[in-house]
């Protein structure tokens, strides 16, 4: 689907979601944490969670675009949760399991859109 982004919120370990942040290092993407960041500050043992919003195209790496903006809601070690921004390649997306029922796909919506979540730099800003 690249005329628009998927309607969709996808639960991701830590793991994958250190990798979707090197490959869009990698890529050229605006949206990332920058190198060992997440490794260093995200909680190891996390459930976080990420929500296509923009189609994105980067006139300057066109063999990577278009890519998906995704909002990350983002938990850090000392447990608090934190709004961020990432930009994940399409297929990659797609490759990360569909495992939340649609209610609980629709709270973390709720929580990313209205939940006043510092946001990653905030929180970056007193505790680093």
């Amino acid at each position: 689907m690249l005329s628009g982004v998927p309607r969709t919120v996808k639960a991701i370990d830590t793991a994958e979601l250190i990798r979707l942040d090197a490959e869009a290092i990698a890529y050229g993407f605006n949206r990332n944490h920058g190198a060992g960041w997440l490794a260093e500050h995200a909680a190891l043992e996390a459930v976080h969670y990420l929500r296509p919003v923009v189609v994105h195209r980067a006139g300057r790496r066109p063999e990577f675009s278009p890519h998906w903006r995704c909002m990350l809601l983002l938990t850090m070690r000392d447990g608090q949760e934190v709004f961020s921004l990432l930009d994940v390649w399409p297929g990659s997306f797609d490759r990360l399991p569909e495992t939340l029922d649609s209610a609980t796909e629709r709270a973390i919506a709720y929580r990313l859109d209205y939940g006043g979540l510092p946001t990653c730099a905030q929180w970056a800003s007193l505790n680093t």
